[in-house]
């Protein structure tokens, strides 16, 4: 199967990159879900992945074709080390619900927020 999109589209005002496959599938993946999701060593740590929080309000500026295989995305918070592999971003695209239920999850139990004006704190009674 052929991952590679045959069409690409950044929406900077709603902060989403919509990607559209000759199947006919179509993902919309928000800047936020791309950017906890980096492939970058900063995210995914070495052996550990790095919880991302606080970037809720983040978007993209730009996008890059990384040769023949990827895409180098640009986040509007400095963030650009990741290469995005057509397999990663199918991937990205057919798991997102998993994906971003997942993360949610990770970031109560760490007591973290994807607002970056807001922190938790615990209150020990």
């Amino acid at each position: 199967m052929n991952r590679i999109p045959t069409d690409i589209k950044l929406h900077k005002a709603s902060k989403t990159l919509t990607l559209t496959y000759a199947s006919g599938e179509e993902f919309t993946l928000p800047a936020e879900f791309l950017r906890v999701h980096s492939p970058s060593a900063e995210v995914q740590g070495h052996g550990k992945p790095i919880l991302q929080f606080g970037k809720l309000n983040v978007g993209l500026t730009k996008l890059e074709p990384a040769g023949h295989y990827a895409l180098k995305l640009t986040f509007d918070d400095g963030h650009d080390s990741g290469l995005f592999t057509w397999d990663y971003l199918y991937e990205l695209g057919k798991r997102q619900t998993e994906l971003w239920d997942d993360y949610l999850a990770e970031l109560r139990a760490a007591g973290k927020s994807r607002d970056p004006n807001e922190s938790f704190v615990k209150l020990m009674l």
